[in-house]
């Protein structure tokens, strides 16, 4: 078996070497790259209707195009998409479309992304690189089986997304996807799971199985957390699928998919306390040597909790990627511009300027803007990135932050001053931010608060976390009021003071909030600000003082 893992590797290892020897080539000629990529660009669209509304021609320039096509967001190519998915012949872009890619955002529900072939040609570009970087900088990796997470759409809209499951490896070429399928630990079908506990089940089934799992690549930090919690939660069931080799009470739904065996794992399992601990982790996968993870801004906390439960494996942040496109990818050690894959151009935070990729210098802090294969340009982000210097010509970019924060009362509090505030709290030991939620109703009363929701060690008592949501709480508001628009709202009490919430389960709660809201399981990101409207994610009631002295450790 390991032979043959081996063998699997090393094809996908040479067949995505020449993606990474055109990525270092792009280092030297990052103006003429861009200029090309855009004329073939313009080509594709030409004759589209919004092409022919734009002037816009296989002749146009860079200039031409920068100064006559508008920024766009999703709403700008809704109905254009839907009118595509009804009639095809109303394209885009000259590219057939492979399918159609569900997402969400903050506070958005689903939105349907055309992948083109141009387009996932765009991200293999991407991919290639990045995947010939990670197998030469973590050998590790080079057999053994591999997880690439899978993020699923809401039960309830199951049945109506057949094709369209988010899965990693559809981003790649038929012929790597093939490859890379021989290594998987975890088979793509559990995507066709009827639920999403259902495909949860089996994932963490597969994945307990598998002792010569070498290597994780999964999205939030968060996600990754909440299989290992599911392992727990599940594990004497889990360990009796893994004996008996049938999926038990779960077999109605999961019959389809072949039932992994694993008698070491089921002891492994039967005699687990269940508490999370890097010492069963290490015994449960003792060749885990990669984590692919984001790691920035309110990931980053969790990003390291995952590390802390994993320490056998090294641990590699992921690049800007969203379901629209990619901005960055990891690369030597960076976090690099993607210039073999979209048009890209970025407007500078403090001046506003919309610039060219080979313009940009370090210490800038900006905005990424798309053009892509899938037929969406000028297509405005909502991410800050911080320019940190440059690989040849490519520059370097680290993410700070979402920009399109709360403005609930006029208190325009951004995502990335939020991230700034609460990176400056006295965070005591045991406590994790989960999110600030810009809530509507985020007072008891039922007038809007930002409520900050915190994730509290089980060990800390009831007594500690009413003493540290106060003074977290306290904190906060003081941070807020030095922002001049907040102080407005305070005092025309449009909003009342700051709310703190510390719970032993803020984040599932929270995450399961989000996921009732329609938002993509997999695909939820702890973010520092997020406007929140109805019922909080976690409201607990006043609790009744105790007189018992014991009730204060």
């Amino acid at each position: 078996m390991r032979r043959l893992s081996g063998l699997a590797h090393g094809l996908i290892r040479a067949s995505v070497q020449p993606g990474r020897f055109a990525y270092d080539r792009s280092s030297a000629s990052l103006q003429s790259l861009q200029r090309e990529k855009l004329a073939s660009l313009m080509g594709a669209i030409d004759g589209t209707a919004f092409a022919r509304q734009h002037g816009l021609s296989a002749r146009t320039s860079w200039e031409d195009f920068a100064n006559n096509v508008p920024m766009t967001n999703y709403s700008d190519w809704a109905e254009p998409i839907a009118a595509q998915r009804e009639q095809p012949e109303n394209r885009l872009i000259d590219s057939p479309v492979a399918r159609y890619q569900p997402t969400s955002g903050s506070t958005s529900a689903v939105k349907w992304i055309p992948y083109t072939r141009r387009f996932l040609k765009e991200l293999d570009a991407a991919i290639c690189p990045w995947i010939s970087d990670m197998y030469h900088r973590y050998p590790g990796i080079r057999t053994g089986a591999h997880y690439w997470s899978l993020s699923w759409v809401p039960t309830e809209m199951r049945a109506h997304t057949t094709g369209h499951i988010n899965d990693d490896m559809k981003l790649l070429s038929f012929g790597k996807r093939w490859l890379v399928s021989s290594t998987q630990a975890v088979p793509d079908a559990i995507s066709l799971a009827p639920s999403s506990d259902d495909s949860l089940f089996a994932t963490v089934t597969y994945l307990a199985a598998r002792s010569d799992l070498t290597a994780m690549s999964i999205w939030s930090p968060t996600f990754a957390l909440g299989l290992l919690e599911k392992l727990s939660l599940w594990r004497k069931e889990v360990a009796a699928v893994l004996v008996y080799g049938h999926w038990c009470s779960h077999q109605g739904s999961l019959g389809y998919l072949p039932c992994p065996e694993s008698e070491a794992a089921a002891d492994l399992l039967l005699n687990w306390d269940g508490e999370l601990s890097a010492a069963f982790f290490v015994n449960l996968w003792p060749r885990l040597s990669l984590i692919s993870a984001w790691d920035t801004a309110a990931s980053a906390p969790w990003a390291q909790r995952l590390q802390t439960l994993l320490p056998q494996a090294d641990f590699q942040g992921k690049g800007l990627w969203s379901t629209e496109g990619v901005v960055t990818i990891p690369y030597k050690d960076d976090f690099v511009l993607a210039a073999g894959s979209h048009v890209y151009e970025f407007e500078d935070i403090a001046s506003k300027q919309v610039l060219p990729p080979w313009a940009l210098e370090a210490g800038q802090e900006v905005t990424p803007i798309l053009s892509t294969g899938s037929g969406l340009l000028r297509y405005r982000m909502n991410d800050v990135l911080k320019v940190t210097g440059h690989q040849g010509q490519l520059p370097a970019l680290r993410f700070l932050g979402r920009n399109d924060g709360a403005d609930i009362a006029g208190e325009k509090i951004s995502t990335i001053l939020a991230q700034r505030l609460l990176d400056g709290l006295d965070w005591p030991s045991g406590l994790q931010p989960v999110a600030l939620l810009a809530a509507d109703e985020g007072c008891k009363s039922g007038r809007p608060a930002y409520v900050l929701m915190v994730e509290a060690d089980v060990a800390i008592s009831s007594y500690w976390r009413k003493r540290h949501e106060k003074s977290l709480g306290q904190q906060l508001e003081a941070g807020l009021l030095e922002h001049f628009h907040y102080l407005v709202a305070r005092n025309l009490n449009q909003l009342g003071p700051v709310r703190c919430i510390c719970h032993p389960e803020a984040r599932r709660h929270f995450l399961e909030a989000c996921s009732r809201r329609g938002m993509i399981e997999g695909n939820i990101k702890v973010e520092a600000l997020r406007h929140w409207t109805g019922r909080l994610p976690l409201d607990p009631p006043v609790a009744v003082a105790s007189p018992a002295l014991s009730a204060i450790s």
